[in-house]
């Protein structure tokens, strides 16, 4: 049975597949899930992230630009933009524990990112975390 993890990798993929303009991406998100044996409840949540920040896309964006320090979101790598729309989304929108959302978004960036990915996916999402927080209080 697939892991919480392994779900979110394949919402990254399905992001990526989606920002850089690829049409079928709704088309194969079923086949990406089944050839990565997510099934079941992990399917339901890597669907629920998936149309989730789809849904929040124009929101979670904003938030990201409003956090960048010094970089342009149009430059943004499409793996470390997608890693932190779906980080960004999880923060806003769920009631999963903070930590282990930007834990899960740094260990993605090391697995999927560059060099530089992990420090600055926490970068950003600890600072739309904090602002969150900050907003709910």
């Amino acid at each position: 049975m697939a892991t919480r993890h392994q779900s979110r990798s394949a919402v990254i993929g399905l992001l990526y597949a989606h920002d850089i303009g690829n049409p079928e991406v709704e088309r194969f998100a079923e086949e990406l899930l089944e050839e990565k044996k997510i099934r079941n409840r992990q399917r339901e949540f890597a669907m629920s992230l998936y149309n989730g920040v789809l849904g929040h896309l124009e929101e979670i964006d904003k938030e990201i630009r409003d956090h960048l320090k010094d970089w342009d979101f149009e430059r943004l790598d499409h793996v470390d933009k997608s890693i932190m729309r779906l980080g960004a989304y999880e923060l806003l929108h769920t009631d999963l524990d903070r930590a282990v959302i930007i834990n899960e978004a740094v260990e993605l960036a090391k697995e999927l990112g560059s060099d530089q990915s992990p420090k600055f996916v926490n970068g950003v999402l600890d600072a739309i975390e904090k602002s969150a927080k900050g907003a709910k209080v």
